[in-house]
């Protein structure tokens, strides 16, 4: 095997053990707000927020045109009237910005300039993450043989022959 094709392999093994060790036991979505229409007006964003579950360090992918459109956090009053003034934060950024949804309360978000009255508002319930279910009771007092979690072992697995490959 030549020396480039070996690199290759190696480089590609390494990828997967990097891979392996940094997939999450969490489950933390990313929400693209009004799904494939995105964050533009005549959107029912109450219809698309309903159909979503929505939790503790989850996201949201607001896609807009940043010429046009922004997005401001608000708080409930200044949703419920339209009121862009004196709002919690702008997170506009390019037109492809993301929101990390750090607390369970409603959040609320609107776009200014008028846009709101054309639906351009959203509100979010968050939950707190529902609970991973308790690990099966150890008997002996002995640790489980599963501790050592598969994924642990393929990055050794992939870590060891690419180093000695």
């Amino acid at each position: 095997m030549s020396i480039e094709n070996k690199f290759i392999v190696k480089f590609l093994l390494m990828v997967i053990a990097v891979f392996m060790v940094s997939i999450e036991s969490s489950t933390a979505a990313l929400h693209r707000v009004g799904g494939k229409q995105g964050w533009y007006p005549n959107v029912n964003y109450s219809d698309w927020s309903g159909r979503e579950r929505f939790y503790v360090d989850d996201w949201l992918l607001f896609n807009f045109d940043k010429r046009y459109f922004n997005v401001l956090e608000v708080n409930q009053t200044s949703y419920d009237n339209c009121n862009d003034r004196g709002f919690i934060q702008n997170i506009t950024r390019g037109g492809r910005d993301v929101f990390e949804l750090t607390e369970a309360r409603p959040y609320y978000f609107l776009s200014s300039g008028g846009y709101c009255y054309n639906g351009m508002k959203v509100s979010i319930d968050v939950e707190v993450p529902r609970a991973a279910p308790a690990p099966a009771p150890v008997k002996n007092g002995s640790p489980p043989l599963i501790a050592i979690s598969i994924r642990v072992l393929l990055f050794l697995i992939s870590f060891a022959v690419a180093c000695f490959y």
